[in-house]
């Protein structure tokens, strides 16, 4: 494999058509970034994922059911109430020395938010989203 060519080995259902692709012959597509309205959602499942190259860094990630939607659609961010301003941050897991999910991060704001204590009893959980800066869903935790 040559270094202009990348290798797609989790794709997605939106990469499914593009599994090895010369990156120098890529052109500008056509057709616009679909946007979903802000609803109410259903949390379907919780996981947790490596992000970067080397996955040390670790994220939850929610898959949600959007009644707009027939697919899952996967958020990992939050929009919140802080020192009364609407601040916005990822599920990234943050463990205090205790051994315990960070107090203060964004992931235990979701979690008293839905009123759970665990991320995996967020399954099932019903929260409004809003949209971001960029038009992507985020859980809206105020």
């Amino acid at each position: 494999m040559e270094n202009n060519e990348i290798k797609k080995e989790n794709v997605n259902t939106e990469e499914t058509a593009i599994v090895k692709q010369n990156i120098l012959d890529l052109g500008v597509g056509t057709k616009e970034l679909q946007k979903i309205d802000p609803a109410e959602v259903v949390i379907i499942s919780v996981r947790e994922e490596g992000v970067g190259a080397s996955g040390k860094l670790r994220k939850i990630v929610c898959s949600v059911k959007h009644p707009n939607k027939e697919e899952y659609i996967n958020i990992s961010a939050i929009k919140y109430e802080s020192s009364n301003k609407i601040a916005q941050a990822g599920l990234w897991i943050k463990i205090d020395e205790d051994g315990l999910i960070q107090k203060g991060s964004a992931l235990s704001v979701l979690l008293k938010h839905a009123g759970v204590l665990f991320p995996r009893e967020l399954a099932g959980k019903k929260i409004n989203t809003s949209l971001d800066e960029k038009g992507y869903l985020v859980m809206k935790c105020y």
